[in-house]
């Protein structure tokens, strides 16, 4: 079958040649078509190990935002107006967060060493220490008056909670593999998380 192509449709004689003598060898065959599948298994391993990874990763800081939200909840909000750089509760969110990243062997980019910055109710924490350079950065954002709208029948309740935000930079290997086979995957360069809990104090 090989052999009756017109060689107009043969770019590459050599390559036909080869391919010809190789067409009556089982063996030789199946090389020839491990050899060309191969890529495209290899760019599927990738981006399922890939995919999986972000997915487990935003699982994990979805935890972390989690517990420094409740940490943050659960404490006395009588000194979020003081004269402190940043209150208690917003320091133990941090910390939280901190330890939960460090123990599930996340990179926390520096985080226990940034200095939160208020603005109104709300805390951000940057940590430019994550591998990527300067513009992967962690950003932990801490909001203590964080107001969401609670409706029962025809009324609306509006209930102060605490909200913590993670943004987290995320770099993919998929798309150096795709870039192979001529294709441009460009993912989203930080995974977002956000957990609410409701202010006890």
């Amino acid at each position: 079958m090989i052999r009756t192509l017109h060689p107009a449709f043969r770019p590459f004689p050599a390559l036909w040649r080869v391919i010809g003598k190789w067409a009556g060898d089982d063996r030789a065959s199946q090389i020839v078509e491990f050899a060309v599948s191969l890529p495209l298994l290899v760019l599927f391993v990738v981006g399922i190990f890939d995919f999986s990874s972000a997915i487990t990763l935003k699982q994990k800081l979805t935890n972390a935002a989690r517990e420094g939200a409740r940490v943050a909840a659960a404490d006395p909000a009588n000194d979020l107006g003081g004269a402190v750089p940043f209150p208690a509760s917003v320091g133990d969110a941090l910390q939280v967060v901190d330890n939960y990243l460090l123990s599930e062997k996340i990179n926390d980019c520096g985080l226990q060493h940034s200095l939160p910055v208020q603005a109104g109710l709300t805390w951000v924490a940057t940590a430019t220490g994550c591998p990527g350079g300067p513009t992967a950065v962690l950003k932990l954002t801490i909001n203590r008056g964080c107001v969401t709208p609670q409706t029962s029948g025809q009324t609306t309740t509006y209930v102060v909670n605490t909200c913590v935000g993670i943004v987290y930079p995320y770099s993919w290997r998929f798309g150096g593999v795709s870039s192979l086979f001529g294709g441009r995957f460009v993912g989203p360069s930080s995974i977002n998380t956000t957990a609410v809990a409701f202010n006890e104090n």
